[in-house]
């Protein structure tokens, strides 16, 4: 192929229409890798869905208004000795490659909210991302480009479960949607994996630096600006672009940064049993290096992988499905011990040894609120006034207890479920939001918000909590994305205007560092924190309604 092709190719790609609900959940749920297999040699396509990558030509499919690439790998699958080990370069391949369905889901079980398409998967080879381009870019376009990065605790999930179609078509910006490694697969620290300046534990984070790499080679293919991207993400995804912003490696990968509901500043402790009691072993904080191996060397030896002298081969020789067994909440970033993330996120953000550029954070305004319709449905119980206060003393101590049942009372929260979850979601995501802003603001532009629509569809076929859910955690999700979590849900008009105004603050963010322009409010940087709601977006006093000087005292 001559460079003249090759470039001519480069400037387009291509993606299906959604469907809707069922077309997206058909494409979320699919575990069959995409064939390496088609023409003989590369060709134009009329209609632009023929891209040419570092590695080869890709076909995807066209739809009215965007194009879209699914199932591309970036990296060589993780399997055998590549298990617990750094991600290596995708194989090239020859001829052009059907890009119209997604890779497989890392491997997981499956999903405690029984709900999004997020079923058990056995696959290691997994490392694959999905392109979403407007359906014409002028050649030689420079778009921004935005690099999603999926949540879901580190233990489920994948990238395509989020269709971007409406911001792309919406926004002329150019979305990635990624895969990567989940669970003990992607995150278990054992010193038999460590090798010289880089201790285990981050495979999930290498594999999105990978993909953060292959973006940064092929984002002109797609005519997408290599130097303008955004990576952005929400729960276990904000954790880990939180990470990734004080992570050496990521130096120079990305110009921007969007952390919802992900703020990596709180102890991993602060994260709650649903007894009330304060344990890090369930969190999806990252962990330190100790406590994340001595739970490493504790999963081998369950295992049969107790000597750490033949631990690797050992655990590298156990299948997959009795790995999963293991493979549940907790394996989460590992800080410490020189490698990836050399520093704990506090103490990185609180001395501005993070990577400065621009930054979007925030949380929805009622996040627990998920969390405990899980606890609820789990144990088949709801919280009564005993069950609550012995919630809160086993929270705080028994000392402090009362000055938090006096705030967080019945009155105001209309059921004790609503007031525990107000507890938490203050004590940690809260408090974490604020304290996060406070260290970013003095240093980069800095963009705070809080997501608080009360009358957010709820998750499609989760059982809803007993108690009204308000802005809980992900309820954000469905407004800038099309996405199975909340397959036929739908907006009312006022939250479909609230949905494009996000739009268009994140994308607009994604293009200047700046999301302020024509058909939104002002958004002011720094201290201030935008509301986002049909009803108005203004500033809120979010450290008062958070209870931010009660929960510092903590």
């Amino acid at each position: 192929m001559t460079a003249a092709t090759a470039a001519a190719l480069g400037t387009i790609a291509a993606v299906p229409a959604l469907a809707g609900p069922a077309d997206a959940a058909a494409h979320a749920t699919s575990d069959a890798a995409p064939r390496a297999t088609s023409d003989a040699a590369p060709r134009a396509a009329p209609d632009g869905a023929t891209v040419v990558t570092d590695k080869g030509a890709i076909r995807g499919t066209v739809a009215t208004g965007h194009r879209e690439f699914l199932g591309i790998p970036y990296a060589a699958p993780p399997v055998g000795a590549l298990r617990w080990a750094s991600p290596r370069p995708a194989a090239a391949w020859h001829g052009v490659r059907k890009a119209t369905a997604p890779g497989a889901r890392c491997a997981q079980q499956t999903g405690i909210l029984g709900a999004g398409g997020e079923d058990e998967s056995t696959a290691e080879d997994c490392l694959y991302l999905n392109v979403t381009t407007p359906r014409h870019t002028p050649k030689g376009a420079k778009l921004p480009v935005m690099v999603w990065v999926h949540g879901s605790g580190f233990r489920n999930g994948s990238g395509s479960l989020y269709r971007p179609a409406e911001m792309v078509a919406r926004d002329n910006v150019i979305v990635v949607t990624i895969n990567y490694r989940l669970g003990m697969f992607g995150f278990l620290a054992h010193p038999a994996f460590d090798k010289a300046g880089n201790g285990s534990g981050n495979y999930g984070l290498e594999d999105q630096q990978a993909a953060f790499r292959w973006v940064r080679r092929n984002a002109s293919a797609f005519g997408g600006d290599a130097r303008n991207v955004t990576v952005f993400g929400e729960s276990a995804g904000g954790v880990s672009t939180c990470s990734q912003l004080v992570s050496p490696q990521a130096k120079g990968l990305f110009q921007r940064a969007i952390v919802q509901s992900g703020p990596c500043t709180r102890p991993a402790a602060d994260w709650p049993q649903f007894d009330g009691s304060r344990d890090s072993s369930d969190s999806w904080l990252p962990r330190s290096r100790p406590d994340a191996e001595k739970r490493g060397r504790d999963v081998a030896a369950k295992l049969g992988c107790a000597d750490t002298a033949t631990a690797a081969a050992c655990l590298r020789a156990v299948p997959v499905g009795r790995l999963l067994k293991e493979s549940g909440y907790g394996f989460t970033p590992t800080y410490g011990g020189g490698g990836l993330l050399p520093l704990s996120p506090n103490k990185a953000y609180a001395t501005g040894r993070f990577h400065h550029v621009p930054v979007m954070q925030g949380m929805t305004r009622d996040e627990y609120r998920l969390f405990e319709a899980v606890g609820e449905r789990l144990s088949g119980t709801t919280l009564d006034k005993s069950a609550y206060e012995a919630h809160v003393k086993a929270y705080v101590g028994a000392k402090r207890a009362p000055e938090i049942l006096s705030r967080y009372t019945l009155a105001r929260y209309g059921s004790y479920g609503a007031a525990w979850s107000g507890i938490v979601t203050d004590a940690t995501f809260g408090r974490g939001s604020t304290e996060q802003r406070r260290d970013l603001q003095n240093r980069v532009p800095t963009y705070s918000y809080e997501f608080a629509d009360e009358s957010s569809p709820w998750v499609s076929g989760a059982p809803a909590p007993g108690f009204p859910a308000g802005a809980f955690h992900a309820a954000e999700l469905q407004y800038l994305f099309n996405t199975t979590y909340f397959a036929g849900r739908h907006l009312t008009p006022k939250q479909q205007r609230l949905s494009h105004q996000m739009m268009d603050y994140w994308t607009r963010f994604a293009r200047t560092g700046n999301p302020n322009g024509p058909g939104t409010p002002t958004w002011r940087p720094g201290a201030s924190v935008q509301s986002l709601s049909p009803g108005g977006i203004r500033p809120t006093p979010f450290d008062r309604d958070h209870g931010y000087a009660l929960w510092r005292t903590f």
